[in-house]
C-alpha cells in the first residue's frame, strides 16, 4: 500500500481521479521537492548536492527551493512545490516559527515528508534524519574542556533559537559541563542564520565584556570561524580554545591550519542519499524508522585529513 493510500484510505477508491493518483504513486517517485533552510550554509549545500546527485542516479527529478532562513518564505515555497505534483518532500525547516506548517500541508495532500537536520515539534516528518547532536556536542565540549585544563570561563554562540540542532547541541554541552564544575559559562548569544559574520560580531561583543574567557564554542562551524576571527582581533594574552560543529568543507581546512581547535564532522553526503532512499520507501508505503540518527565524528588536527579528502 502506498503512502497516499495510507493517508487517504478508502477515499482514494471513491473516484477514478483519486484512484489514478494512488496508482501513480505505487512505483518509485518521479519527482521530489527539496525545501532547504538556507543555501548560504555549506552544510545545507552539501545535503542539496547529495540529494540531487543521488536522485539523478535513480531517475528522479528534484525541485529545490531555498528559504534563505525565512519561515514565511518557506511556507510559500512548499505550497508551490505541492502544486507541482511532487511525490515526496524532503524538508529542512528554516526556523522554529511556522515549522509545522509545511509538514501539515504535505500530509493533507498525501505527500510523505522526510525531515533532515531539523524536525518540527507537534508536526514531525514521517522520518527524521540527523546527527546525534546531543552525543556529538557532549564529545566536542568534553574535548575542549579537557584541552583547557578543566576550568575557566566560557562563551557560547548558539545557532538559531529553538531549532532542533540548537536545542540538542545546547543539551549535549550542558551534560558535559556537569562533569567539569570548573567551567563557567559567562556569556551566551543566539544567532539568526548561523553565519560567520554573526559568529564574529557576537563573540567580539562577549569578549569585550569577558576578556578573561578561555573557551568559545560556536554551535556551527561558521559561527566558530567567526569566533576564531574575533579571538584573533582581540589579541588577548591567554590561550583561547575555539570549538565548532558540522565539519563544513572550508572549516575542515581551517581546522587543519590551526584556525580553531575541534569540530564534529557530520555525514552530510550520506544524509542526502538516505533522505532520497527514505522518500522512495515512504512513497511505496514501506516502513521507515521515525528517527534515523547518525554518528558525527569528533575531529581535530590529528584526524581531519581524510575528511578533507573525502567528506562522508
Amino acid at each position: 500500500m502506498t503512502f497516499k493510500n495510507k493517508v487517504l484510505g478508502l477515499a482514494l477508491a471513491a473516484t477514478t481521479a483519486l484512484g489514478t493518483i494512488g496508482a501513480a504513486s505505487a512505483d518509485e517517485p518521479d519527482k521530489i521537492g527539496l525545501a532547504v533552510a538556507n543555501l548560504q550554509a555549506n552544510f545545507f549545500n552539501q545535503i542539496k548536492q547529495s540529494v540531487e546527485a543521488y536522485a539523478e542516479t535513480k531517475g528522479i527529478e528534484v525541485i529545490t527551493v531555498d528559504a534563505k532562513g525565512d519561515s514565511a518564505t518557506q511556507v510559500n515555497q512548499v505550497q508551490d512545490l505541492l502544486t507541482q505534483n511532487i511525490d515526496a518532500l524532503i524538508y529542512i525547516p528554516a526556523g522554529a516559527a511556522a515549522a509545522t506548517v509545511p509538514t501539515r500541508l504535505a500530509h493533507a495532500q498525501g505527500v510523505p515528508v522526510v525531515n533532515v537536520d531539523r524536525n518540527a515539534d507537534g508536526e514531525p516528518g514521517d522520518t527524521f534524519i540527523a546527527s546525534d547532536s546531543v552525543k556529538s556536542a557532549y564529545n566536542v565540549c568534553k574535548h575542549i574542556f579537557e584541552q583547557a585544563g578543566g576550568e575557566g570561563k566560557m562563551l557560547i554562540v548558539h545557532g538559531q533559537k529553538g531549532t532542533t540542532p540548537e536545542v540538542d547541541r545546547a543539551k549535549g554541552c550542558a551534560e558535559a559541563r556537569e562533569e567539569f564544575p570548573g567551567i563557567e559559562v559567562v556569556g551566551e548569544q543566539w544567532s539568526q542564520i548561523w553565519s560567520q559574520d554573526e559568529g564574529f560580531q557576537l563573540t567580539q561583543n562577549m569578549l569585550q565584556a569577558h576578556p578573561d574567557t578561555v573557551i568559545v564554542w560556536g554551535q556551527a562551524d561558521a559561527l566558530a570561524l567567526g569566533a576564531a576571527q574575533a579571538v584573533k582581533v582581540a589579541n588577548l594574552p591567554q590561550r583561547i580554545w575555539v570549538a565548532g560543529f558540522d565539519g563544513d568543507t572550508a572549516a575542515l581546512e581551517a581546522l587543519r591550519d590551526g584556525v580553531f581547535d575541534v569540530t564534529a564532522t557530520q555525514q552530510t553526503q550520506y544524509m542526502g542519499r538516505l533522505a532520497v532512499d527514505s522518500a522512495i520507501a515512504l512513497v511505496k508505503g514501506e516502513d521507515v524508522p521515525k528517527e534515523q540518527l547518525l554518528e558525527a565524528t569528533l575531529t581535530t588536527q590529528d584526524n581531519v585529513g581524510p575528511f578533507i579528502e573525502n567528506h562522508p
